[in-house]
Parts: structure tokens; sequence; C-alpha cells
């Protein structure tokens, strides 16, 4: 096989034709190809045309050969449609309209922004504007997002926020809905409200199939789940019940022993007492004697986590029942405030006990949306940030 015809079938794009090799500079080679049909079909009405009504000729940069740089020129036909009566220009495989870059071209960009370690060596790499990479990098993010989230929703979900920016005075919130079956993020929302939401998440189809949902305390989720799926049990996250006490256990602390952060009675508080050592339970205890109010908050603190110990939902409901009793008799506003929570979330808090289903996961995702945050300096587009997170995440 000639040179000329290896180069055209493994360096060039399908149906070219090479015609020269030109050396514009070092490290930059451009291409001279042209393609050779009988004619081509017309955009407009699909009739077919032979009759050539002149070349125009366009430069296309190509993906880059062992560092060397590579663009084509393509000498292009322009064919006269006698049914509209109108010139169209041929189409060129692997070149969209309008685009001066290969899709192989930004297939490369798309490796070398995912695999170097800054974007200032994939500029000098690839000869480009930044814009340029970011261009084609969220254009191969939103096909590739479109592959992957092609299906209605699971049987799992999870919902929870995180905190995005600070835009003209208030704090924006995204709201990421998590696939407990495929252990991903199903989407990302700007925003936490009912409606907004509903709005953005009614393209899925299949709300039917949702059987459990996971979240944390909060009333505005709470209405949103119950009302879009109508099918769905609502689970209420341990963790977030089992830290209801925590805040109210640390300003109690700070203002017995100072806002020490190193101070051992600290983590001895916040741990769960069934995984101290017997030692360090006692000395707990003797501390807790010469501070009533503080002692109590921590043997409801310690009640919670053994009723998180429970199997069965009636034996948990049993439980859970005689705690809320002992707390009316608490004069402390902690434990009233914490009894209205508990009687209000009672049937999601029971619904754990029969799946052992938590929020971990989801939380685990919050911490990658914190990543990409940190390593982009903030969220100034929230739809490049979506696609950076679900991709991230996939």
């Amino acid at each position: 096989m000639p040179s000329e015809g290896r180069l055209a079938r493994f360096v060039l794009l399908p149906e070219l034709n090479l015609i020269s090799v030109q050396k514009v500079a070092p490290g930059y080679t451009r291409y001279v190809v042209e393609k050779r049909s009988p004619g081509e079909v017309c955009t407009r009405c699909a009739n077919f045309s032979s009759s050539v009504y002149d070349r125009r000729t366009v430069v296309v940069k190509d993906a880059p050969i062992r560092g060397v740089q590579v663009d084509l020129k393509i000498i292009k036909r322009r064919f006269y449609c006698k049914t509209c009566r109108k010139p169209f220009t041929e189409p060129v495989q692997g070149v969209f309209k309008g685009r001066r870059t290969t899709e192989r071209f930004r297939r490369s960009l798309l490796w070398a922004y995912e695999n170097f370690s800054d974007l200032e060596k994939v500029r000098k790499a690839y000869s480009c504007s930044t814009w340029m990479v970011y261009r084609a990098v969220y254009d191969h993010l939103k096909l590739k997002l479109k592959e992957r989230l092609n299906y209605p929703w699971p049987s799992t979900i999870g919902i929870d926020e995180h905190f995005i920016s600070r835009s003209k005075g208030y704090r924006e919130f995204a709201t990421v809905i998590v696939d407990y079956n495929n252990k991903r993020p199903r989407e990302l929302v700007l925003g936490k409200s009912a409606g907004v939401l509903r709005a953005q998440l009614d393209y899925i189809p299949g709300r039917e199939n949702v059987r459990n949902v996971v979240l944390d305390l909060s009333d505005t989720y709470k209405s949103f789940v119950k009302d879009f799926f109508p099918n769905a049990r609502i689970i209420a996250d341990k963790f977030h019940v089992l830290r209801l006490l925590v805040p109210h256990i640390n300003r109690r602390r700070k203002q017995i022993t100072g806002d020490q952060r190193s101070n051992p009675v600290r983590k001895l508080l916040l741990r769960a007492g069934h995984t101290l050592k017997y030692y360090e339970r006692g000395a707990l205890r003797d501390w807790l004697k010469n501070h009533p109010e503080l002692e109590e908050l921590y043997d409801y603190k310690e009640a919670l986590n053994r009723f998180y110990r429970i199997r069965g939902k009636k034996q948990a409901a049993r439980i859970l029942t005689r705690i809320t009793d002992q707390m009316a008799e608490s004069q402390l506003p902690e434990i009233k405030s914490l009894r209205r929570t508990l009687m209000k979330w009672r049937n999601e808090i029971l619904n754990y006990f029969e799946t052992r289903i938590t929020n971990a996961r989801t939380e685990g995702f919050n911490n990658v949306a914190k990543l990409i945050q940190k390593r982009s300096y903030g969220v100034k587009s929230f739809e490049l940030y979506r696609l950076r997170y679900l991709n991230a995440c996939a």
C-alpha cells in the first residue's frame, strides 16, 4: 500500500483523500485534503445532487500526533440543488457543522483534561485557549450524561442538600438525588424548595417505582416526597436523629469548661457510651455528677444510641414510646424540643428498623461535591458544576 494511502487510512478522517502535506512550522503540520464522491444529498429537501456549484477552503484543527500539531485544510465542494434552487456545502464525517475542530480533537482534549495535572499543560500541549478546553469538555460531558441517566426512577433514593455559593447576599444550595440501586447520583437540582424540585425532576419517568426515600429531618423534603412519590416510604436518617442533642451538649459543656476543643471531656461526651473503656465511663460519670443538667442531656443521648441498636420495628416502637414518655417529665427546654421532634418524625424514624437504610451514601457524594468546588475555586455556573459533579460520581 502506498505511503499516502496508509496516511489517509490511519491518520485522516473517513472519506477524505490526501492532496499534499505542508510543514507550516516546527512541530506543526497541515494536511491538504478533499472529499471525492459523485454527489451529496441536499440537507433541506434530501434530494441527491451532483452539480458542483463552487469550492470553499476550511482549516480544521485535528488531534496532535506524537506532540506534532495537526490541522486539516479541507477543500469543500458546494453543490447546487435543482429542487431547492440553492447551493449547499457537502458534510465531512467527524466535523460538526460550523465547527473548526474535529470530534477527534475534542475527545483528545477531554482525555488530556482528565489526566493532566493542570489546565496550563493542556493548553500548551494542544495550542488552544481555555475557552476551547472548557467548551470541548462540557460538550462531551453532556453526551456522556445523556447515556448514563437515560433510565426511570429506582426503588430507593436518598435526598440531601449542600452549599454551593453565596450570591447577592444569600446562600445558594443544591439538592442531590442519589440512586441507591446503582450507587450514583441520579440528579442535581439548584435549590431545595418543593416547587423547584418538582419543576426540575418532573422529566424523569417512573415516580411510582420509588419505594424508599431516605432524608434528613427536613420538613421541605418530607412534604415534597409525600406529594411527588405516591408509593414511597420516608425513612429518617439515623445520623441526623442521633446528633439532635450534640449542639446542646456542646453548648452546656462550653459553659462549664470553656471553648477548649482539646478538653478530653468533649470527646468522651460525644462518643457513644458503649465504645468507651470502663475507666473512661467511670471518670465521665464522676464528672457529670457535679453537672446534673448536662448529665440529663447525656443520658438521653445514650438512650437514643441504645434505641438504634434494637432489632425489630415493634420493639423499637415500644422503646421510643417509653423514651418520649420519660422526656415529658423533664424541665429542660432542649429535652422538650427533642421530644416534639421525635413525636413529629415518629413513623419515619421507625421505618428505619424495617429497611436499615441510612443516608450515608448521600453524605459521601456530598463530600465529592466539596472536593469539586475546592478544585474549581468556587461555583460560577451551576450547569457546568452539575455536569462535572454527575460525571465525577457516575
